[in-house]
């Protein structure tokens, strides 16, 4: 399996971060700062959006773009490579949506902490931006490696807790 190409840019990534729910109360800078933090460990730069949504709109999206009825925890929708900017100009990356009501259900059974799932959700959102996907196995794999490494880095700053998971049923689970 070839590696999913990283996308760059000029300069350091740009995270714009928003929150428009009022389900679970969130600091959106320093989820914008971990995203920032995965970006420059990927190698990356570029411009991010990253959204905090309440369940009807993530609901909205994921019937939209998914073709999938109910809420989910993130949506990823990509959109530059950067060989789309050879010429300089900024990559505009791609959206990460996350759900926290949705991530604060599923947190007991899955991340362990409702903070931790959301850490969770945000990098694994990223990494489907950049090119990463777990349809297969071994793609699977490598996906939830690469994102345990991302979360001891510039989430737990150690190793992983012993009450994080990554399983999760995968109808729980949808991007794009």
């Amino acid at each position: 399996m070839a590696d999913p190409p990283s996308p760059t840019g000029v300069g350091s990534p740009i995270v714009v971060c928003a929150d428009e729910q009022d389900d679970v109360d969130i600091d959106a800078a320093r989820w914008g700062a971990l995203a920032e933090a995965v970006l420059r460990a990927e190698g990356v730069s570029g411009e991010l959006t990253l959204t905090f949504v309440d369940p009807a709109e993530i609901a909205a999206l994921n019937a939209e773009h998914m073709g999938v009825d109910g809420p989910t925890d993130v949506l990823s929708f990509p959109l530059d490579a950067a060989s789309d900017h050879l010429d300089g100009t900024p990559v505009l990356l791609g959206d990460v949506v996350v759900c926290p009501a949705i991530a604060a259900a599923a947190a007991p059974d899955h991340g362990g902490s409702v903070d931790d799932e959301l850490a969770l959700l945000v990098v694994h959102g990223i990494l489907h931006v950049l090119g990463h996907d777990h349809a297969e196995p071994v793609e699977t794999a490598a996906m939830r490696e690469r994102e345990r490494v991302l979360l001891s880095e510039n989430h737990w700053h150690g190793p992983v807790p012993a009450t994080f998971q990554q399983e999760q049923a995968e109808q729980e689970h949808d991007e794009s």
